[in-house]
């Protein structure tokens, strides 16, 4: 595969042509953002929306909105931070992807995070954790940044779709932004915590993650 990107911009018109996910023959288009972060934030989420297929731009849904309410609280824009997907292109009825598409996709991100080199990776929902941490669970994960073999960190949160459905998970998206803007005005420095224990962060997650640092 090609690594010599000048751009993201020619990352993605070039995987959008060299991918094997079968949800390109049916989705209107890819969906990526082309702006490196000057943050250096980078979230991402599951799999693109209607309105994410028809615009080609990720999280401009009802959930990119709230997603630009919970930046607006601790001082950011879209402009500041960069959004991504486990897939680049929307399930039909927005099901969640499969593992074949997310498998399809997987290298496609990987170029992205090569290409950006992230301050901080935040996760939105189980799809995009158990990514990069096959074994985790978003319900006792979220809010807390752990070390990762990347050494890039990662911070899981709830998707913001979730809140939509469930008022009380805008509560807590709320109080985890607070604490992600923490993490990163302490110089994103990780304290011991229980994600570093091989018991959580198993042998195969730290293998999975291989095709990140060797493309």
């Amino acid at each position: 595969m090609k690594s010599d990107f000048s751009s993201l911009k020619e990352l993605h018109e070039y995987y959008a042509i060299n991918n094997s996910c079968k949800l390109r023959t049916i989705a209107t288009q890819p969906v990526y953002e082309i702006v490196p972060p000057s943050s250096g934030i980078v979230f991402i989420g599951e799999a693109p929306g209607r309105n994410e297929d028809l615009q080609g731009k990720p999280f401009v849904g009802s959930a990119g909105k709230f997603l630009n309410e919970l930046l607006d609280t601790i001082g950011y824009t879209r402009e500041d931070v960069y959004v991504s997907n486990t897939v680049k292109y929307r399930p039909p009825e927005n099901r969640e992807p499969t593992d074949e598409e997310k498998d399809s996709c997987r290298v496609w991100l990987n170029a992205e995070l090569l290409f950006i080199k992230p301050k901080v990776i935040v996760t939105l929902g189980r799809h995009a954790l158990v990514r990069f941490v096959p074994k985790a669970n978003v319900t006792t994960a979220h809010g807390t940044p752990f070390e990762h073999p990347s050494n890039i960190p990662i911070f899981p949160m709830y998707h913001p779709a979730a809140a939509l459905y469930n008022p009380n998970l805008r509560v807590t998206l709320k109080e985890d932004i607070k604490k992600l803007k923490d993490f990163l005005d302490n110089g994103g420095k990780l304290q011991e915590n229980k994600f570093q224990d091989d018991s959580n962060f198993s042998k195969k997650a730290k293998e999975d993650i291989k095709d990140i640092l060797e493309m």
